[in-house]
């Protein structure tokens, strides 16, 4: 839970002093992206035991906490219900985050009374290994706030962009419309999914096909985005829904989590 290294030196000190310095973290969600979240620290390694608490009741341990990072379901009803409970119990200077790769973060502040305390904190899965995060500063976010933010995700050893509150940030709001583009021009019968993997791998210099990519990021997740663009967006082609993507979806493929998504996995 002690992530935070110092981040000031003597010609930032007193600027420093302004901000919220987080030295206790509450990560809500042991999923795949929680527990990476986790694991981002040197100490992870030497001190993994002595360092993080585990708790089923979320309540019970935000009150300690600077900083609380939800990454839990990708379900706006769930996260505000969370939220909501959590608000009731954390100190006043503890500052929210949502891991969210695809809901307005507004929307997630606005069941709480901190919404000036409350910004976007997108790591990158596998977190321990990619060194991106989005801070997702809202209309609302203190300069107080997006500032500790950044210094927090620095002390991890991340690199932090800045971004408004908008759909899909920065990454997922150009990566995901290409995943969908692979998927169509695979759908159209213009190319298998293994060359396209293989061209866009040597060509493009991807590190990942985009096949091999939605298999590891999820089926489902793909879908769940690409389906809250469209509700909010119909008429734009890059947001249009994919039969192909549909199919695999109902019947519970969703990529390596599950054995088999646009490839099987032993």
């Amino acid at each position: 839970r002690q992530f935070m290294r110092s981040v000031s030196s003597s010609s930032t000190a007193s600027a420093s002093a302004k901000k919220i310095i987080v030295k206790h973290v509450t990560v809500i969600g042991g999923g795949l992206m929680g527990a990476g979240i986790a694991q981002a620290g040197d100490e992870f390694v030497e001190k993994t035991l002595s360092s993080i608490t585990t708790s089923t009741d979320a309540a019970s341990v935000v009150h300690s906490a600077d900083l609380v990072v939800e990454a839990i379901v990708e379900n706006l009803k769930v996260k505000n219900e969370l939220f909501k409970r959590l608000d009731k119990f954390a100190a006043e200077h503890t500052i929210f985050a949502s891991n969210t790769s695809s809901l307005q973060i507004t929307s997630i502040a606005n069941a709480t009374t901190r919404q000036d305390r409350f910004a976007g904190l997108h790591f990158f899965n596998p977190v321990p290994v990619m060194k991106l995060v989005e801070v997702i500063k809202t209309p609302m976010t203190s300069q107080k706030t997006f500032e500790s933010l950044v210094d927090f995700s620095k002390a991890l050893g991340k690199h932090p962009v800045s971004c408004k509150d908008t759909p899909g940030f920065i990454v997922n709001r150009l990566l995901v419309p290409y995943l969908m583009e692979a998927i169509r021009l695979y759908e159209r019968g213009d190319a298998s999914k293994e060359d396209i993997d293989t061209a866009m791998k040597l060509g493009a210099g991807y590190p990942m096909g985009p096949f091999e990519l939605l298999d590891y990021v999820g089926l489902d997740t793909t879908k769940f985005i690409v389906d809250g663009w469209h509700e909010m967006d119909a008429e734009n082609p890059l947001h249009q829904p994919s039969p192909c993507l549909n199919k695999l979806v109902a019947e519970n493929k969703f990529g390596k989590k599950t054995g088999e998504g646009f490839y099987k996995y032993k």
